[in-house]
């Protein structure tokens, strides 16, 4: 069993950087692989950004792609999201979530793990 905490959210403006943290327990985390999902007001929710179990590989939404930076790290049960040159289009809820085999890129987003969502404002 995994349980993801999400923080980090807040208000920017357009331009600006935010650094979103999930932090999980649990003593499969270093096994699953880890992922960044959001969902805007009204819209389905969409793939951002996923890493492997060991860090190596990193898979990221063409919308966010050279923006955002997805990390892990095993030792502290943290995975993380590095948004930079925010828009007013990245406004959502974030999701962290966790899998113990991969992480879907395409609906549906079926993994095993999810966290409760961390706000996100990008004011223009």
């Amino acid at each position: 069993q995994v349980q993801l905490v999400e923080s980090g959210g807040g208000l920017v403006q357009a331009g600006g950087s935010l650094r979103l943290s999930c932090a999980a327990s649990g003593r499969t985390f270093s096994s699953c692989a880890m992922g960044w999902f959001r969902q805007a007001p009204g819209k389905e929710r969409e793939f951002v950004a996923a890493i492997s179990w060991t860090g190596v590989n990193t898979y990221y939404a063409d919308s966010v792609k050279g923006r955002f930076t997805i990390s892990r790290d095993n030792a502290k049960n943290t995975v993380n999201l590095q948004m930079n040159s925010l828009r007013p289009e990245d406004t959502a809820v974030y999701f962290c979530a966790a899998d113990r085999h991969t992480i879907r890129r395409v609906p549906p987003f079926r993994s095993d793990y999810w966290g409760q969502g961390t706000q996100v404002t990008v004011s223009s």
